[in-house]
């Protein structure tokens, strides 16, 4: 439906009649594909697997036969027509989130990261989840069984190039993220889309969702609400809270957008709403951990949570490179959530070298939380991306850096080496570059810390006090009727086809189509309907700004209390963290061993990144010299990265070496210098400092104008053994 932003002064009695008819055509339509809405529901509802995957699947393994059973499954995306896989290539594995929706978002539609996964020729696999867990389930015995997955994944695909690639998406992120810590030799690089892990971060007057625990006295309410579901938690409550965050959205943008394009807006709605309305529910068990081991207690970036056996579950752990896409216009999981757990566990980026990770950052400039996973946009450009260049991302020396794309058609040099419409540039970065994006002070942190002990206090005083009482009065029945009559689940089922008084809409919508008469564009009143929801909008907005500063107002003034803060034993003159992850001097003394072992190796550096033009060439050049294509993906990743730590320790030993170690043949070593030129130049013309060691590189080579002293490698070995 068009816009206006002007009314014309003079509208005729023909406008409003036409108006009028095309309002009330709209209502039936409306209502219709409200009906159509509910009775998709239940019919998504009565399904055993609900799912709304765009793809064919097979079971693979059902995690209800393992031997801790759990509501997980593994299938296998059986590819669709004109899609060719390699089974030599590594596998995707994608994980969606169990947020109180159903499984099936990470393969919605063509567009998406299977899709996306499948087009670059890898093969795809899907973990989901049925709607109702198994009794007794934990956060942790679902972690084992995703490692059952992974196990079976690899298994399938012994030959390919590497390990799976696995994507978790928003809640099924920091699952991911915790199963690679505690079994870090499953995984390939790990995508993390929207996921929060460092819960308390944020920026002062935005995001103030992080708020909500605190405001609400902390995790009782919780405690509450599943002994209310006889053991179960409801997700519809996780649903409502993502539509509290956007309320000018929920109660009547989402609904206008249909109603003023009802004509073409239909299937695109009710594919949305056939996910967004399939609620799932979890064990009570399974939610109070994630809201006071996460949410409330942020435990998690601190290496603070232990499994049942006692391990800790330390993100420092995970080997495999890891790739973090969030968005500045996401309000559930902004860039320091997202981020921050980075500034949590290391000081500097010399600490994540001495771990060995790998971490790389996209942050989308203006998409939302389901947008980071749902837009076609977002799956065509950051998404097909990252499959396009995983192995790149794979082969990325430790650090820190920063995923950037640009168009191909600003691209002047190695347009060859490009296969889709973006180009993708790992540029290195410091942990200034997180700080930039925005966080919390150590004064945030303190009130965060308040927040988590008042907590446990309501928690315990609810536990023995109330608790009893409430299990002793919750039937399951009960339970189940309370659920049903759940507000959002209401609002599908009051115009379902259950309910008489919505007989008559199917028919009438039919004769509406048949005789539709949509007004003109210039029809002065569809302007005045524009202008009456930009008002209704507007002023959504304000109620929504006016509650967010008095949500962050009121958590500031009641946990940033000075006698509040003493109470609970916070000592706000100290300028340590509430959360900080200990260090250990075993890693720091295995990194001494390591490095005292490389420089017993020693016999150009980087350019501040990588970029895949750079890679493509590589990758070409393999395919070219029978020899280098027999070297493996892990096993040139390998070698890639001790030359690296080599560089990092001796820049000036491992460079002076390289004579020693080139054939005698100058034809061989001029032809050797060429392709590492072609590599470096790939991306453009090699200049400034990068330039420089270009040049004394080919000195070493013995092919500048400053003459070397060539020694072979049999001399070498013959003067280091006298």
């Amino acid at each position: 439906m068009p816009k206006h932003s002007t009314i014309p002064t003079v509208p005729t009695f023909p406008d409003a009649f036409a108006y009028s008819l095309d309002a009330w055509q709209r209502s039936i339509l409306f209502l219709d594909v409200m009906r159509q809405r509910g009775e998709q529901y239940e019919k998504h509802t009565a399904q055993t697997a609900p799912h709304v995957l765009n793809y064919e699947a097979e079971l693979v393994v059902d995690g209800r036969k393992l031997e801790k059973p759990v509501n997980y499954a593994l299938v296998r995306i059986i590819p669709p027509e004109g899609i060719v896989v390699d089974p030599l290539k590594r596998p995707f594995v994608v994980v969606d989130p169990r947020a109180g929706h159903g499984p099936g978002i990470g393969g919605f539609k063509a567009d998406s990261e299977i899709g996306v996964a499948m087009k670059a020729g890898h093969p795809c696999y899907f973990i989901g989840f049925l709607p109702e867990p198994v009794p007794g389930q934990t956060i942790e015995d679902i972690a084992r069984a995703e490692a059952v997955f992974l196990e079976t994944v690899i298994a399938r695909h012994a030959d390919a190039d590497g390990k799976p690639c696995v994507i978790g998406n928003c809640q099924a992120g920091w699952a991911v993220m915790i199963l690679a810590s505690l079994r870090p030799e499953l995984f390939g690089p790990i995508i993390i889309a929207g996921t929060p892990l460092s819960y308390w971060a944020g920026v002062r007057g935005q995001y103030p969702m992080r708020y909500s625990g605190g405001l609400l006295g902390g995790s009782w309410l919780t405690a509450l609400t599943g002994d209310l579901g006889a053991g179960i938690f409801d997700g519809a409550w996780l649903v409502q809270n993502f539509e509290n965050q956007n309320p000018a959205n929920t109660l009547w943008t989402k609904q206008y957008n249909l109603y003023s394009n009802v004509d073409t807006e239909a299937e695109r709605y009710l594919g949305f709403e056939r996910w967004w309305g399939g609620h799932v529910t979890l064990n009570a068990e399974e939610m109070q951990f994630i809201v006071d081991e996460l949410f409330v207690g942020n435990k998690l970036a601190a290496a603070e949570i232990r499994t049942s056996d006692g391990t800790a579950i330390d993100l420092r752990n995970i080997h495999s490179p890891i790739v973090v896409f969030c968005s500045k216009g996401d309000n559930i999981t902004p860039p320091p959530q997202a981020l921050d757990w980075i500034l949590d566990l290391y000081d500097s980026v010399d600490e994540i070298r001495a771990h060995g990770q790998t971490i790389v950052y996209a942050v989308h400039e203006k998409v939302g939380h389901l947008g980071i996973f749902v837009s076609a946009g977002v799956a065509r450009k950051e998404h097909d991306e990252f499959a396009s260049n995983i192995d790149l991302i794979d082969v990325l020396p430790p650090g820190l850096y920063e995923a950037v794309l640009e168009p191909v058609s600003e691209i002047v040099e190695g347009r060859d080496l490009i296969a889709g419409e973006w180009v993708m540039r790992c540029e290195a970065r410091t942990l200034d570059d997180i700080r930039a994006l925005g966080g919390n002070d150590l004064e945030d942190e303190r009130l965060f810390a308040a927040a988590a002990k008042i907590s446990d206090i309501n928690l315990a005083l609810y536990r023995t006090y109330l608790q009893p009482t409430v299990r002793a009065m919750v039937t399951p029945p009960m339970a189940e009727a309370m659920r049903r009559m759940h507000p959002l689940r209401l609002q599908y089922e009051v115009v379902g086809p259950s309910n008489p008084f919505m007989a008559w809409i199917q028919a009438a919508a039919e004769h509406a189509r048949e005789n539709r008469k949509p007004a003109s564009a210039e029809n002065p009143f569809l302007a005045l309907q524009e202008n009456v929801s930009r008002q209704i909008v507007d002023g959504l907005e304000a109620w929504r700004q006016t509650v967010e500063r008095l949500s962050e107002d009121t958590f500031r003034a009641v946990y940033g209390s000075p006698v509040l803060q003493t109470a609970l034993g916070i000592d706000s003159n100290s300028d340590r963290r509430p959360r900080k992850p200990a260090k250990s001097r075993l890693h720091e003394a295995l990194v001494e061993a390591r490095i005292a072992s490389l420089r017993a190796e020693i016999v150009g550096k980087a350019r501040g990144g990588a970029d895949e033009r750079g890679f493509e060439a590589i990758r070409r050049l393999r395919r070219a010299h029978t020899t280098a294509s027999q070297l493996t993906l892990p096993e040139f990743k390998a070698l890639l990265r001790k030359q690296y730590f080599i560089l990092l320790i001796d820049e000036e030993a491992a460079l002076s070496a390289i004579p020693n170690l080139l054939p005698e043949d100058l034809e061989e070593r001029s032809s050797a210098f060429n392709s590492l030129r072609e590599v470096l130049q790939a991306s453009g013309a090699v200049t400034g400092a990068a330039a420089e060691r270009l040049e004394r590189i080919e000195t070493l080579f013995g092919l500048g104008g400053e003459t070397v002293p060539f020694v072979s490698r049999k001399t070498a070995r013959e003067r280091k053994t006298s």
